[in-house]
């Protein structure tokens, strides 16, 4: 139930009546993006409406009713409702708890946007029903009980999934069901939990406006719905903001998990492999504190090694804001403008709280853990900066790296001399010279895709990976340049064997 008193249902025959008529609507995105212009829809991003409305116009025919009323939450004639949704109409939208009707009006109580997205399986797109957000209700504060639909963290979770076939998965606190959806395209089963029973509603409308099987949804917290269950895969957009436990702070429910500071993260970590088949594998995002002097990452490092499973560790650091930068961000994304006497108190109960638990700073980024089959081989936590080429096709470069790492992990170093390599498609070099110097003083491997990463190379790493075309030994091309180079051949393949695994690992270099 909203605000409104307005409750969800999840109707099968309602969803797939309503999915019909979107699609006779050609209610997707790219029509409608069209339809309104770049420009505007760049401004969407922004929670700008007004462009976008323009750009409709005074159209009445079914897609342009169906955005106005849907996207951007703008009441609509009853009889355009009934003409734009012939099977579903006004009435229908009624029962879904999606709108309600006052006179000749339709007011919409929930946004239903279309989300295109690309995976290993190519192009699709899926209708997303969550609560009206600030774009629709055109500014304002939000409820504290508001379900979130697609946001650029869902998106980025959603990109960071690896496409590998799974059984089982879990969508820890699935929200709108966005994970649940992007789990399902390569798993036989998913359970989806949450606290949150609007939220499970909107998990289950959404499946069934899709067209996708069956999700089980549970109620309750964390892992309690699955205890004593394991799983393939565990995903999670957790509730992981750092909130201050003050009175007159608002707990938005799909975004403050309830406990101080990072504990909530901290709780995943530590009960997440219980949770994990053998070889399973966890992804999930959050925020973590430097605190007392601890960097975030080491105290993410000490969560995992605390854990009574052994775990695999892959973490990636890609934001580092200070206490303002953070407290700013998120009293925005409630709703609260800068400027506000409201805003001004909630920042100073933001930063009394950092204050008095010696917070300096707060991370974000990606968690991927595995449970060990045997004592871990991984432990990898970083920062990543750079821009990455595309984030929604990491899921496809964190499968391939975990799989190049398990490989050379098993190789002595002379069963690695003995393979031949590639350099992958997508690197390429740089060469940097001081003036009028005949040798370069810095040599860059460069990678199109995966992270973006950049490598530092001397003259005998470079001149390895050129030769690594499938042809000759990892050996062979060793000891032809310990000649050019007129170096000991022991001496050069015990300083390059660690640099190759590591650019096995990483992408730049691939198992012939």
């Amino acid at each position: 139930m909203n605000d409104n008193g307005i409750v969800l249902t999840s109707d099968p025959d309602l969803c797939r009546s309503l999915a019909a008529d979107l699609a006779d609507a050609d209610f997707r995105s790219e029509p409608l993006r069209a339809a309104w212009g770049v420009d505007a829809d760049t401004a969407i991003g922004r929670t700008l409406r007004t462009p976008a409305l323009r750009g409709l116009g005074s159209r009445t025919d079914p897609q342009a009713v169906l955005a106005r009323l849907l996207i951007f939450g703008v009441a609509q004639q009853v009889s355009h409702v009934e003409d734009a949704l012939p099977r579903t109409g006004s009435a229908g939208l009624v029962s879904l708890g999606f709108a309600a009707v006052d006179g000749h009006a339709v007011t919409p109580s929930v946004t239903l946007r279309p989300q295109s997205f690309h995976d290993e399986r190519g192009p699709g797109e899926w209708w997303i029903a969550a609560d009206l957000d600030e774009l629709a209700l055109g500014g304002g504060t939000l409820a504290e009980d508001y379900v979130l639909g697609v946001g650029g963290a869902s998106l980025t979770l959603a990109g960071l999934q690896l496409p590998t076939p799974a059984h089982r998965v879990l969508d820890l606190g699935t929200g709108c069901g966005v994970q649940a959806l992007r789990a399902r395209r390569y798993a036989d089963e998913v359970v989806a939990t949450d606290i949150s029973e609007r939220a499970l509603a909107f998990t289950q409308i959404n499946a069934v406006l899709d067209g996708t099987s069956h999700i089980e949804t549970r109620h309750g917290s964390l892992f309690e719905p699955v205890a004593g269950e394991t799983f393939d895969r565990i995903v999670s957009n957790p509730p992981f903001v750092i909130t201050p436990r003050a009175s007159g702070v608002p707990a938005y429910e799909y975004r403050d998990g309830g406990l101080v500071g990072d504990a909530l993260v901290a709780q995943v970590v530590a009960g997440v492999g219980a949770h994990l088949a053998p070889g399973g594998v966890a992804q999930f995002l959050g925020n973590w504190e430097t605190t007392g002097g601890t960097s975030g990452l080491d105290r993410i490092r000490a969560w995992v090694e605390a854990s009574d499973i052994p775990l695999d560790a892959w973490v990636v650091e890609r934001e580092h804001l200070n206490p303002i930068e953070y407290s700013e961000m998120w009293i925005r994304d409630g709703g609260t403008a800068p400027g506000t006497p409201e805003h001004d108190r909630l920042l100073t109960a933001w930063l009394d709280d950092f204050e008095a638990r010696d917070v300096t700073a707060v991370g974000f980024g990606y968690v991927l853990l595995r449970r060990a089959e045997g004592e871990p081989t991984l432990a990898r936590y970083e920062q990543i900066r750079q821009p990455i080429p595309s984030e929604s096709s990491l899921g496809s470069h964190l499968a391939q790296a975990l799989a190049a790492h398990d490989a050379q992990a098993r190789l002595s170093d002379d069963q690695l001399c003995a393979l031949s390599l590639h350099a992958a498609a997508d690197v390429t070099e740089a060469r940097h010279h001081t003036p009028g110097a005949e040798n370069p003083t810095v040599i860059e491997l460069r990678q199109g895709g995966g992270f973006g990463r950049s490598f530092h190379a001397d003259p005998a790493l470079a001149g390895l990976v050129g030769a690594c075309d499938g042809d000759l030994s990892i050996g062979q091309i060793i000891g032809a340049l310990a000649q050019l180079l007129e170096v000991e051949e022991p001496a050069l393949r015990a300083s390059l064997l660690p640099a190759i695994r590591s650019l096995l690992v990483d992408g730049f270099l691939r198992f012939a």
